[in-house]
């Protein structure tokens, strides 16, 4: 076989494989094919299906539903495993990083946006499910939270849900039960759209930092999240929102990283989330340089996050 038919076998399987499992997408390539990577698979975890793709296409999109070759009953939780990418539906487009989780639905047209290589796991639930949950909301797109209770439940749900531990049909009925604990999480689980100059208007002193506190919290897996976007978004100066900080001694910058090094703290330490690397828990919350995240954690816990996370989990090894 030549070489070039290789090729052009690879993106042919790579087109219908992901058309069996996801729907009628088409494929643009960032890189000639001789540099193309595609694989697509589908696999049974706990009852659920769950499909795996890891490409560096340069877009994957569907523009409308195809009703001889879409399925358009399901919702599908995403969760990105590996690499960035934008994922973009209804008109709204959400960038996301390791560990992150979206929800997107099967009825809208959609583009997937790959900045390089990226791998990502769906879940399929069903969406007259879905829909029910969020009543008159109606929403079926949109990122998950990290720090929200329902959301970083989700997040430990769909991590289990890709272990190796969990293939298999499962019992009967786990499928059902599993996929009703996702939607009923769903619906108080996503981040919060959108902040106005309205919301803001009437807040001041300690209501405002409280009420900046909760949108940074959110927004902490966001690796662009800087203190000129967030009072941009608040609709409030600059200067007002270091001033803030200022007043209790301390800086948004400051309050930024230490909630990005608690929440790595937490998953370090969480014994659900044991094979998952470090330096994948330190891009979920925002990080982007390895070497800079274990400095800067050390420094706050007196522990590499290797010895925090090795020691913290034998403390919990002892305690059972």
């Amino acid at each position: 076989m030549s070489i070039h038919q290789s090729m052009q076998d690879g993106l042919e399987t790579w087109t219908r494989d992901l058309r069996a499992a996801c729907g009628h997408f088409d494929t643009e390539l960032a890189y000639n094919r001789s540099l193309f990577i595609g694989e697509v698979s589908e696999c049974s975890r706990g009852g659920l299906s769950l499909a795996y793709l890891r490409t560096n296409a340069g877009l994957i999109k569907r523009d409308k539903p195809n009703a001889d070759h879409d399925n358009e009953q399901d919702c599908f939780l995403v969760s990105q495993r590996g690499g960035y990418c934008q994922i973009t539906q209804y008109g709204q487009s959400i960038q996301l990083a390791p560990g992150d989780l979206l929800l997107m639905d099967s009825a809208g047209s959609i583009e997937i946006s790959p900045f390089g290589l990226i791998e990502h796991v769906s879940v399929s639930l069903s969406r007259d499910e879905v829909c029910k949950q969020f009543g008159s909301q109606s929403r079926t797109f949109g990122k998950v939270s990290s720090s929200k209770a329902c959301g970083r439940m989700l997040h430990v749900l769909m991590d289990q849900l890709c272990k190796d531990a969990w293939v298999g049909e499962g019992a009967a009925g786990e499928g059902e039960a599993l996929q009703s604990a996702f939607v009923s999480l769903l619906g108080s689980a996503f981040e919060q759209d959108h902040v106005s100059g309205d919301d803001v208007a009437p807040l001041q002193g300690n209501n405002l930092r409280s009420y900046v506190q909760k949108v940074i919290d959110e927004s902490l897996s966001q690796p662009g999240l800087s203190p000129v976007g967030l009072a941009n978004r608040l609709n409030i100066s600059v200067r007002h929102l270091y001033r803030l900080f200022e007043e209790q001694d301390d800086s948004v910058c400051r309050y930024i990283q230490r909630a990005r090094l608690k929440r790595s703290a937490d998953d370090l330490t969480n014994p659900f989330l044991k094979s998952e690397s470090i330096t994948s828990i330190a891009y979920k919350w925002g990080f982007t340089d390895s070497a800079h995240f274990s400095r800067s954690f050390k420094k706050q816990f007196e522990l590499s996050p290797k010895d925090f996370r090795s020691t913290h989990l034998q403390q919990a090894v002892g305690a059972a």
